[in-house]
């Protein structure tokens, strides 16, 4: 008798945060990520960076305007990517593009 595959997706994105706190974050919906969760996570208007492999890094989209402080974990999953271009401020969530709608 063949065996059927039993397994569930798993949604949940990273939060990294600027002070260097490293925690889980699930979407309310337990689906998906909504564009409220995403800039209460940014703590603003998000910006989205895709990685070579398509992970999805967001990011505030005005954090170097409002001098947030330097997301060093971020910046250097960042730099695994695209090498030394830029930094990372803030705090900066993790998670797959088919967690977000």
């Amino acid at each position: 008798m063949p065996m059927k595959a039993n397994f569930k997706i798993r949604i949940m994105g990273k939060l990294l945060k600027a002070s260097g706190e490293r925690s889980e974050l699930k979407p309310e919906n337990g689906k998906y990520f909504k564009l409220k969760e995403l800039q209460d996570a940014v703590g603003g208007y998000i910006e989205l960076v895709t990685s070579p492999k398509g992970q999805l890094m967001v990011v505030n989209e005005e954090g170097k305007f409002g001098n947030l402080e330097i997301n060093v974990n971020a910046t250097a999953l960042f730099e695994s990517w695209f090498g030394p271009l830029d930094v990372i401020v803030g705090d900066a969530l993790l998670c797959e593009s088919f967690e977000i709608r």
